[in-house]
């Protein structure tokens, strides 16, 4: 794909994709349009780079779609000053974005694979406020915590208690819940030390993060 090609794909994913999608955040918008998608892909796969669809990464995950990742970065509205938290590094994308929005960012992941792979990419974009840790987050990481924003790049059956007290006062939290095929994306809000809000913000469907918290299941 030419230089030209991928411009005019980036372009139209910003404004046939995402901006449809309820995605107006012009910084966000921003971003989209100045981080190299295309870089993030997985080898193989740079003509779909800008398509609106999922792309496999190794070891059966998957990128998501551009708008869904917009629609993520618009609701959790990150600052400057946030310490961030994204559970699933994956393509490095996401974190990408983060770190250009955050103060820090935290990034895990259970497959090592995904941590060497940004940490060579990292360095050689001159991204320093990302630390990258080989771990199983699904049911929390506090180390780091507490959090102004969490991440959750995979699904989840049920939210684990834990990842809502990681939250500071005035915390948010992405998240999406439920079981395949209908999922609920949500935006966690911590409104005091014992209060939280949950806005509903659509429907969508993402593969679960590895050893993910299981409900309680009706078993004849």
């Amino acid at each position: 794909m030419s230089d030209i090609n991928i411009e005019t794909a980036r372009h139209n994913m910003v404004e046939q994709q995402v901006r449809p999608w309820d995605v107006l955040d012009d910084n966000v918008l921003n971003l989209l349009a100045d981080v190299p998608r295309e870089e993030y892909v997985p080898a193989g796969y740079q003509n779909i780079a800008f398509a609106d669809l999922s792309i496999p990464l190794d070891l059966g995950e998957v990128m998501m779609p551009p708008r869904l990742e917009g629609r993520m970065l618009q609701a959790l509205a990150v600052k400057p000053t946030d310490t961030a938290l994204e559970i699933g590094t994956g393509s490095g994308f996401v974190t990408t974005l983060l770190a250009k929005s955050a103060r820090h960012v935290y990034s895990v992941d259970i497959q090592e694979t995904f941590i060497s792979r940004l940490r060579t990419k990292l360095e050689q974009e001159g991204i320093v406020n990302v630390t990258l840790e080989q771990g199983d987050a699904a049911q929390g990481w506090p180390q780091h915590g507490p959090y102004d924003v969490i991440a959750v790049g995979g699904s989840l059956p049920i939210l684990p208690e834990a990842l809502q007290q990681s939250l500071t006062v005035g915390g948010r939290m992405f998240v999406i819940v439920g079981d395949s095929p209908v999922m609920e994306a949500q935006l966690v809000t911590r409104l005091s030390e014992t209060d939280f809000r949950t806005d509903m913000l659509f429907e969508t469907d993402l593969p679960p993060l590895r050893n993910c918290l299981q409900p309680d299941r009706f078993v004849l």
